[in-house]
């Protein structure tokens, strides 16, 4: 992060509506546009979407929403583009990369720019309320600030001493950067790379996909038998009807399966690969959907159920929470392990059939993994609600608006309190809310 970064206040502002889209906009509505001296076409708006189709279209139908909103507001409505076609940079989605990019395209012609996710509802009405008060001349950071309550590894630990002073935009509530801010962002990008290499943290409803389209892979080893393990057991594991454990050691009474893969303090490279082509095997069921987790992941099966009737498994889907590797410089995207990474089948086959391999049995999966869809030119498909960390390491804002799928990690903290607190419940009984939670109705 660049120190400039740092001194840049968020300025707390909410641009989320409950509803939009319905019906036009009223003439009061009408008379705050033309009184306002900010101009909707003077506003760019940025779909934070993903390239898989389900992101795509959902990404459409808030294209749809804001341009019909514009078009009853005035006659030549606002830009309204989507990220994930913006460029062929693979580091787009975390910001930084994109900027050079919206500077050229939108410098000269525009005073701000409006980035919202794909289920983030906006009034436009409010919207130009709101930015007309502030001199688009000047640099202004808007949005929902959002703040650690103890330093995380999801922030790199930034800030250890006063976590709270460091604040962050919540994405899904949408937030805004003035031109000449994005114009010295720019400029600051293509001078000076950036001081990390790693991206980590930005900031559905269907029918259920049966159990028995899911097969689960825990990754564990010989030292934790008889300490994680007896824990999933205790919380998801009934919720599987097809799961496995695969470590260094079988072990009858769990069971475990010995892939013939050493085990590895970290990385576990070699120990996924071995998963994968299980997978692909008559040796275990054939489903469309690979779940791979670690020992100690917390997880909702019924959730995950519910999120992946919103995905084709014909495509090669890779999906979880999403972390970047040196995006500024050609880097790559990959999903995260702690968290749960979702393969469907298409995407484990082509996966396997591109000679992908583990440079070592200790080098880090995820990151192996990542390699290798970027040089097959698959996304890595991103879902706030895996977490490679435990819920303490979010901030409270954050977590509020979502039906969580995954949490990591039992350090420091009672697992089975944590699961049954954040994601032990039927999926049928959030049915009103679903996993469409994260839309914010706070306007």
């Amino acid at each position: 992060m660049y120190p400039e970064l740092k001194c840049i206040p968020l300025v707390h502002i909410d641009f989320a509506a409950g509803s939009s889209g319905k019906g036009s906009e009223s003439r009061d509505d009408m008379h705050v546009i033309h009184d306002s001296q900010l101009d909707l076409r003077e506003i760019v708006f940025v779909i934070q979407s993903q390239s898989n189709s389900f992101h795509v279209r959902q990404a459409e139908r808030r294209r749809a929403d804001l341009l019909k909103q514009a078009l009853s507001l005035t006659e030549k409505p606002p830009v309204v583009s989507l990220l994930h076609s913006l460029s062929d940079n693979e580091g787009d989605w975390s910001i930084l990369p994109l900027l050079p990019h919206l500077s050229y395209s939108f410098g000269k012609n525009s005073s701000w720019i409006v980035f919202l996710e794909e289920e983030t509802n906006v009034k436009m009405t409010k919207l130009v309320q709101v930015l007309a008060k502030f001199d688009k001349n000047k640099e202004w950071f808007l949005g929902k600030p959002l703040h650690d309550a103890e330093s995380t590894i999801i922030h790199h630990y930034a800030f250890a001493e006063n976590p709270s002073v460091f604040k962050y935009p919540d994405f899904a509530a949408a937030w805004a950067l003035s031109i000449p801010l994005v114009v010295r962002l720019a400029n600051k990008v293509k001078d000076e790379p950036l001081k990390s290499d790693f991206t980590i943290d930005l900031k559905h409803e269907g029918e259920l996909v049966d159990k028995e389209e899911i097969f689960v892979a825990v990754k564990t080893c010989q030292k934790f038998h008889s300490e994680r393990v007896p824990v999933i057991k205790k919380t998801w594991e009934k919720d599987a009807l097809f799961l496995e454990y695969y470590s260094d050691h079988a072990d009858p009474s769990i069971p475990t399966i010995n892939l013939g893969v050493p085990n590895t303090e970290r990385g576990h490279c070699g120990k996924t690969f071995a998963i994968l082509e299980r997978f692909l095997s008559s040796a275990v069921p054939k489903t469309k959907w690979l779940l791979v987790v670690d020992d100690d992941t917390l997880i909702s099966l019924s959730r995950l159920q519910v999120l992946l009737s919103c995905y084709d498994p014909s495509e090669p889907v890779c999906l979880g929470e999403r972390y970047g590797y040196g995006l500024s410089q050609g880097g790559y995207s990959y999903i995260t392990g702690g968290g749960g990474m979702v393969f469907s089948r298409e995407a484990v086959v082509q996966l396997l059939n591109s000679g992908c391999k583990c440079y070592s049995n200790d080098a880090p999966d995820d990151m192996v993994l990542g390699m290798c869809l970027n040089a097959l030119g698959l996304p890595a498909t991103h879902s706030p609600l895996f977490h490679q960390a435990r819920p303490e390491d979010y901030a409270r804002d954050f977590l509020a608006h979502q039906v969580p799928i995954s949490f990591h990690k039992h350090w420091n903290i009672d697992p089975i309190a944590v699961y049954n607190k954040w994601l032990k419940d039927d999926w049928r009984a959030k049915s009103s809310d679903g996993l469409n939670k994260s839309a914010k109705t706070e306007l």
